[in-house]
């Protein structure tokens, strides 16, 4: 779903500009920000303390299961190694069918490993977390003319193609994403995946379709979905030529 991009670019990147606290500084010029922290941060805090996090210095994982239409928040202190779970949101609508997108229109979302790529603090859809679609994955693999673009998790409660919470509920996660990435955590994952890819999840997935590429693409994400179950812990994920992901 595309998000106008008329906010200013020094507002919309990640990685450009910005030292530590100048970020939060910038994001709350916006009345959308504002009205977060001021009905959402004391409940993030204590969500957030509630897990056991220090909420003065912590980094962020955000994952995305499409068949269970969830949204789970996990951090961590920046003193211990391992993620908690902070808390689980509903995605409020869907669109496409289980699978990866692969171009412009399908109406997929995708599913891979990616990241925060831009905070827009004025988008039509409340707030909302731009998505690093598409990956190096996705342009090997996708439509070679136009993969599309423009995914995001927002508000708004309405989709093509992305990952929608009610306007409540992107005010907890904006800020909670803002807060890490104002304190340095220069990268926040998001992994999208179709289903929990257990043994059941991956019985179940091999039952809806025979489509081999489908299921061995899956068969690759379960990958960085088992070493993250097993560890709590974030894998190292690159992509050889052929597109597929490698989990180190």
């Amino acid at each position: 779903m595309k998000i106008k991009s008329i906010i200013p670019l020094l507002v919309a990147a990640l990685l450009v500009g910005f030292t530590t606290e100048s970020f939060k500084k910038e994001q709350l010029k916006y009345p959308h920000v504002r009205t977060a922290y001021e009905e959402k941060w004391t409940l993030v805090k204590e969500k957030l303390a509630k897990a056991g996090v220090d909420t003065s210095h912590f980094e962020l994982f955000i994952r995305v299961f499409k068949q269970e239409a969830k949204l789970e928040v996990w951090a961590k202190s920046n003193s211990v190694t391992s993620y908690k779970l902070v808390e689980t949101y509903a995605i409020c609508q869907s669109s496409g069918i289980l699978g990866p997108k692969r171009k412009q229109g399908d109406g997929q979302v995708p599913e891979g490993f990616y990241q925060v790529k831009s905070f827009n603090p004025q988008s039509e859809f409340y707030l909302a977390l731009g998505v690093s679609y598409p990956n190096k994955s996705d342009l090997i693999k996708g439509d070679q003319t136009d993969p599309g673009g423009d995914i995001m998790i927002h508000g708004n409660c309405v989709t093509i193609g992305c990952m929608p919470l009610t306007d409540d509920k992107i005010k907890e996660v904006y800020i909670m994403a803002l807060e890490a990435r104002n304190k340095g955590q220069q990268v926040i994952p998001i992994h999208i995946f179709p289903t929990k890819l257990n043994s059941k999840g991956i019985a179940y997935l091999k039952s809806i379709t025979t489509d081999v590429a489908k299921i061995k693409f899956w068969t690759n994400l379960q990958q960085g979905y088992t070493y993250f179950e097993a560890n709590k812990l974030l894998p190292e994920i690159t992509v050889n030529k052929s597109g597929d992901y490698v989990v180190n």
